[in-house]
């Protein structure tokens, strides 16, 4: 499957999600909803790592220009954010080395457990 299909996969169901977003009677993120959904997808077999994983490599390299609009929206709203930098910064200093330690035991954790799958096979 080429890049361009594998993407065509990944937002198509972006797209489906929005739409079984906004007919959600409660607000749910489509973004949210996607990834779990894609999850489920990949875990159950229905989609298979190999029709995303071009996408996924390509999207994950050029993460950086995602982030671009965000950044020109802080720039834009300066002025309201200099009242809340201090606790923005506490939290983000707090909660980057807990992220990074219960993504790095989680990993482990599963590597472990493959590893002991792969032994009993």
């Amino acid at each position: 499957m080429g890049v361009m299909a594998q993407l065509a996969l990944v937002f198509g169901l972006c797209l489906a999600c929005e739409g079984v977003s906004a007919a959600l009677p409660f607000p749910f993120p489509a973004s949210v909803l996607s990834m779990i959904i894609l999850l489920g997808l990949l875990l159950s077999g229905v989609v298979k790592e190999k029709h995303i994983d071009k996408a996924a490599a390509f999207l994950v390299g050029n993460m950086a220009f995602f982030f671009l609009p965000s950044c020109a929206g802080i720039v834009e709203y300066w002025e309201a954010l200099v009242p809340v930098l201090l606790p923005f910064f506490l939290v983000a200093f707090i909660t980057t080395p807990l992220v990074y330690a219960v993504t790095g035991w989680t990993v482990s954790l599963l590597m472990g457990r493959k590893r002991k799958e792969e032994g009993h096979d």
